[in-house]
């Protein structure tokens, strides 16, 4: 049976769940509170105040049987309009979930994929280098070269307004500036010359000590400064836009110089919240699998009981209390050993008559074939090795 297009089924996790385990970890160092949402909302507070926005044209759309307009959701932000109200400030979230979009299939782009989120809602230009620190940490551990790229739309907003473009414009101008990463020179500025905004593309080629001369080029030296407080390094893009119309100041993206990926690997921003200043980013879980190069440690052991069920079983929580994962299969070896290869599992410890009798364990390493009767203090520590 197939699955609905852009919909997969994804048989082992191990993987993803390990990646999801250092963003939480680090997540959790920095003090912000896990959250769930739900995933169905209605129609309109989905859509919010941006509904010309790509991602909110893309929301899956349907109704209950009360015939009420719902959707799913398409991602976080929206949804802390309700979580934020009458939080203590700076309140503090994450959430690590599932986010849905009803678009066009592309490589590395799902229709449904995992959202890993954190934000800080009361937010000052530290807090957003703060966020820039976590994103560091985070690519770090995983093993993923990355380039943070920044910028900001009020310089942007400036940048246009220098240049005359109208204010029913803007939104449109801006979108094309932020396609500039996916299409050619030439595309783009046959695009903005619709809006009379060609010249832009001349003023993004300039030396950065060009845009000191715009006010709000001195948030972007804000940030700089704190960055390099928490030992992050940024990359000033003047036409870096975001696509989303909801920010308001700094705007991040983070790419990687690795060939197995062109896309944007995690993207955030400044935004207000309830009219309050506010900042975070996002984590594509999926991007991240493909990525990163961390090893996935496999402790798995299976246990053969060869008529000693009761020694097996003592032994299972033996192992479990040790954190080592454990299986027991009952009387057929050779069948155990097939289920041990399908499913990867490094080790097998047999536990028969013999074994009982001398008070040891045959160990088999599936790797090398290898067998050997070891004690239990030996076992654990064979075991424990290959944590």
């Amino acid at each position: 049976m197939e699955t609905v297009k852009g919909f997969r089924d994804i048989e082992d996790c191990s993987k993803r769940i390990a990646i999801r385990n250092i963003i939480e970890n680090i997540f959790q160092l920095y003090n912000f509170i896990p959250v769930e949402t739900p995933i169905l909302e209605y129609e309109e507070f989905v859509k919010g105040n941006n509904q010309n926005d790509e991602a909110v044209s893309d929301i899956f759309k349907l109704k209950d049987r009360g015939d009420r307009e719902l959707a799913l959701r398409y991602e976080f932000t929206f949804q802390l309009k309700r979580l934020a109200l009458n939080k203590k400030l700076p309140y503090r979230r994450y959430q690590i979930g599932s986010v849905f979009r009803d678009e066009p299939i592309k490589e590395n782009r799902w229709r449904q994929f995992t959202q890993c989120d954190v934000d800080i809602i009361g937010s000052t230009i530290k807090d957003e280098a703060e966020i820039l620190k976590i994103t560091s940490e985070i690519l770090k551990k995983l093993g993923i070269k990355f380039v943070i790229n920044i910028n900001n739309r009020k310089l942007l907003n400036e940048i246009l307004e220098d240049l005359n473009i109208s204010e029913e414009n803007k939104a449109q101008v801006i979108r094309e500036i932020d396609k500039m990463d996916k299409f050619s020179e030439k595309e783009i500025e046959e695009n903005l010359k619709k809006f009379n905004a060609e010249k832009l593309l001349s003023i993004f080629k300039k030396p950065e000590s060009y845009f000191k001369k715009y006010r709000s080029y001195e948030e972007i030296l804000q940030l700089k400064k704190a960055c390099s407080v928490f030992k992050v390094r940024i990359n000033f893009v003047p036409f870096l836009a975001r696509g989303l119309s909801y920010y308001n100041g700094s705007v991040f993206e983070i790419k990687t110089d690795s060939k197995e990926m062109k896309e944007t690997i995690t993207a955030g921003g400044s935004y207000l919240v309830n009219g309050i200043q506010s900042t975070g980013i996002s984590f594509g879980l999926d991007r991240l699998e493909v990525l990163a190069k961390m090893p996935i440690k496999n402790k798995k052991t299976l246990i053969i009981s060869l008529g000693q069920d009761k020694k097996s079983i003592e032994l299972s929580d033996k192992l479990r209390n040790k954190n080592i994962p454990c299986t027991i299969m009952y009387n057929k070896a050779s069948k155990a050993l097939e289920y041990a290869n399908s499913y990867q599992i490094p080790f097998v410890i047999f536990i028969g008559d013999e074994e009982v009798k001398k008070k040891k364990f045959k160990l088999k390493n599936m790797a090398s074939g290898k067998e050997k009767m070891v004690g239990e203090k030996e076992l654990l520590k064979i075991l424990r090795i290959n944590e």
